[in-house]
């Protein structure tokens, strides 16, 4: 892997985050004690699946892993993209564990990208792919990147513990983000949500949406949950149900809980057989989920705790302005976000805390992240898409640029269009556009 100066590390948590972070700071790290004390020491298979991800949406990245997985060098390459990739993700982390570093990452690609994944779409370890949809993909409209392009289509349901599920997800690429100024959480105007059942009775969902609304009826009327049956080859292979919730404010803010109900997992239930048999009826989840949902409106803030991981690290990857985002209490995955931000980007975070709403305010300086991996114009002058191009007739034959735009229009190629290249605005003159 060559010479090059790793960033050590040590253990195994948050290494999701790391390699993510490491990519986008094109960074090689080595990462030492990963999980050494568990019964199966190093890296585990979902974290695995994770560094396979990677390889396929990067180019030239290299992954070492010594013969215990307690130890990882990555090197990491060009986030390429591409179209019709497809990814196994196993059964120990479900689709959701993928998608958010997927969404990151697939913004600074070089073309975009559009892959298919397999495994496990709702449990309640991780978001489920309906709270991508619903909260998720708002946010990330905020920072600038535009809904063309940019979907989440569910074709198969997957519970735990054998899942089944398949999802496509499209992302487009962006030059930059835009920097933010989102302090205002606003009201709550309207709830909306979604339940699922695989493999088991319809009946399910009926009693989880009523439930659910017999919570929130109490404070507002606009309650809306849809339900979503699958049934077949559209149901995976495991029994479950489940809910998702997102509640919306006056000013376009989405708050979401979400939970999902399966036969655990085999490792999660070894010599307990009990376990096995005895699952939360839909009527108690329905209750609980409400109930966690007015937990997250209750603490304040533009996104609910599970979104401000990605939501400090968009502020991060922002230009260099100043940002500025409200939060809840500040949850533990949020506040490992912000320490390996600074180490990585070397962007820290104002913090200050308003005891009158129980919010905390967090302001950053962007570090001016841009995709310039993506492919410059080359078509001709007069075929090409881009708003703003200009032929390189500035540019001598020896390679130097001329300051004379007479002299560089004397030696163009009149049976050969020139090639084209995209110039911020402020640096045309008039004297430079020509059309041969």
């Amino acid at each position: 892997m060559g010479k090059s100066s790793y960033k050590r590390l040590s253990g195994g948590q948050n290494l999701r985050l790391r390699l993510v972070l490491a990519t986008l700071s094109s960074t090689p790290v080595l990462i030492e004690d990963i999980h050494p004390n568990d019964m199966f020491p190093g890296l585990r298979f979902h974290e695995v699946s994770f560094l396979r991800l990677l390889e396929k949406i990067c180019d030239d990245c290299a992954v070492e892993i010594n013969e215990t997985g307690t130890k990882l060098k990555f090197k990491p390459g060009i986030v390429m993209g591409g179209r019709n990739l497809v990814h196994d993700c196993g059964l120990t982390r479900s689709i959701g564990y993928f998608l958010e570093p997927l969404i990151v990452l697939g913004l600074f690609a070089k073309k975009p990208l559009s892959i298919k994944l397999k495994g496990i779409t709702n449990d309640s370890k991780d978001p489920s792919v309906d709270t991508f949809r619903s909260t998720t993909f708002p946010m990330l409209k905020r920072f600038g990147v535009p809904s063309e392009g940019l979907e989440l289509k569910i074709e198969n349901r997957g519970s735990a513990p054998q899942g089944g599920g398949e999802v496509h997800l499209a992302i487009p690429v962006v030059q930059s983000l835009t920097a933010v100024k989102w302090t205002d959480e606003g009201m709550v105007k309207r709830i909306r949500g979604v339940t699922f059942s695989t493999r088991v009775s319809s009946q399910f969902e009926n009693t989880m949406v009523y439930a659910a609304r017999g919570i929130f009826n109490s404070f507002l009327p606009d309650v809306h949950i849809f339900t979503d049956h699958r049934a077949g080859v559209h149901a995976g292979n495991s029994p479950g149900y489940g809910i998702s919730l997102v509640a919306e404010t006056t000013s376009g803010c989405c708050l979401s809980a979400d939970t999902a109900i399966s036969y655990a997992r085999e490792e999660e239930t070894a010599g307990l057989e009990d376990e096995k048999k005895e699952l939360m009826p839909p009527e108690d989840v329905g209750v609980q989920i409400a109930s966690v949902l007015l937990g997250e409106i209750e603490q304040g803030g533009v996104v609910d705790s599970t979104h401000q991981g990605l939501l400090f690290l968009l502020c991060a990857l922002c230009p260099q302005d100043v940002s500025k985002v409200r939060v809840g209490k500040l949850s533990p995955y949020g506040i490992e976000t912000l320490r390996h931000i600074k180490d990585f980007l070397g962007v820290k975070f104002v913090i200050t805390a308003d005891p009158t709403t129980g919010t905390v305010m967090l302001k950053c300086v962007g570090c001016g992240l841009k995709n310039l991996s993506r492919k410059q114009c080359s078509a001709p002058l007069r075929q090409c898409s881009c708003q703003l191009l200009v032929p390189l007739l500035l540019r001598g034959s020896n390679g130097t640029v001329n300051s004379n735009p007479q002299q560089g229009r004397a030696s163009t190629v009149k049976d050969k269009p020139p090639n084209c290249i995209r110039i911020p605005f402020q640096t045309i003159t008039h004297d430079a556009l020509t059309y041969t």
